[in-house]
């Protein structure tokens, strides 16, 4: 496994963990799917599902207004030398995957 794929699994945990603690949305699960660092580890691409997706937009309008409270939160819990910039990106693949299981039950 390399630098930036164990920097990527911590930083889905631990900003998981944030999210409860920092991100308050009644009636809305936000859930964080995947991180994706790059190499030198200034930007994290953060993919986010958020159920029901009627709270997306404002959703990812939350995420960015705390952007700089999570980060605060992870530089006092982790030892990196640096914390990247976080890019908030919607998750679709659990939607399109719900949309394909529906094509295919009606398809049978």
């Amino acid at each position: 496994m390399s630098r930036v794929d164990q920097v990527n699994s911590v930083l889905r945990e631990e900003i998981a963990l944030a999210l409860n603690r920092h991100l308050i949305i009644d009636g809305c699960l936000v859930t964080v799917t995947d991180v994706q660092c790059t190499t030198d580890l200034n930007e994290a691409k953060i993919y986010v599902s958020i159920l029901p997706e009627k709270f997306a937009g404002s959703a990812l309008k939350k995420l960015r207004n705390i952007s700089g409270i999570l980060a605060h939160d992870l530089r006092k819990r982790l030892k990196f030398h640096r914390v990247p910039t976080f890019v908030w990106l919607f998750d679709e693949r659990p939607s399109n995957a719900t949309a394909i299981d529906k094509i295919i039950s009606d398809l049978s």
